[in-house]
């Protein structure tokens, strides 16, 4: 069985990771490219006609409505969005480049979405997360089933806005106490936003053993909080190139001075 290349348990020297949040448009890939980080993290659609698609949401305005991409052929979504990018076109740019942060945005056929992954750039090579609980366990049984030790991950801290008040509480109250959606979803990352990692996810993924991946985190006061060695596995910003520099600056800290 393949193992991750990395260690998924911090320790108090090791680096943080660092995955350049949102790369959505052919830009957006090279720059992140370009620079040194570990991860490249997208988000994946999925379109009416079944064409995986780089893509934030679930919508696209159209003569000002809002259209669900599940009911768009592809040709018509890139009629919309003319720099749209194709799912396969991203991994490709990103085979024996960088590793791949993979954020599933539908749900159904999660497992065959992340075998192509998997297929293109290995599995040590691959973090798969989604706010979906069935899509974590789906991938999960996949990856078993095949033999493959994946790295999965149930992202907690999504969106309420527009929810009745009821569901705003039980959604919350699940992310602040998420043990019974971890196990039952067999998730083995814990993917928090930052404000429920500080409010306790951190310290619950550290008594567990568990990676902890932190999004998103763009401020220089949060980026040195969480890029101090080993307080998180891996860390995503729309800032990669000020996160190199704070990582460089708060590694550099810990290291001894020479002749010590």
């Amino acid at each position: 069985m393949t193992r991750p290349v990395w260690p998924v348990r911090p320790g108090p020297l090791q680096q943080v990771q660092l995955s350049a949040h949102r790369c959505l448009t052919r830009a957006a890939v090279e720059r992140a490219l370009a620079l040194d980080v570990d991860f490249v993290e997208f988000d994946v659609e999925r379109c009416g006609d079944g064409t995986l698609v780089v893509f934030h949401d679930s919508v696209v305005e159209v003569d000002g409505e809002e259209v669900e991409l599940a009911s768009m052929t592809v040709a018509e979504l890139r009629s919309v969005v003319p720099d749209l990018l194709l799912y396969d076109e991203v991994l490709d740019a990103l085979a024996g480049n960088r590793r791949a942060h993979l954020d599933l945005k539908f749900v159904g056929s999660c497992a065959e979405a992340t075998a192509r992954a998997v297929d293109r750039l290995g599995a040590e090579n691959l973090v798969v997360t989604t706010l979906d609980d069935d899509a974590v366990r789906e991938v999960r049984d996949w990856a078993e089933a095949q033999g493959i030790d994946l790295l999965v991950g149930l992202s907690l801290g999504r969106k309420v806005t527009g929810f009745p008040v009821w569901r705003q509480l039980r959604v919350r109250a699940s992310e602040v106490w998420p043990h019974l959606r971890y196990r039952q979803s067999r998730a083995n990352v814990v993917v928090a936003h930052h404000w429920l990692a500080r409010a306790g996810l951190a310290g619950f993924a550290r008594r567990r053993g568990m990676p902890l991946l932190v999004w998103t985190i763009d401020t220089p006061r949060s980026l040195e909080h969480w890029l101090r060695p080993g307080r998180a596995w891996l860390v995503t910003t729309n800032r990669p190139e000020e996160a190199l520099g704070v990582r460089e600056r708060v590694g550099s800290r810990r290291r001894p001075a020479r002749g010590v």
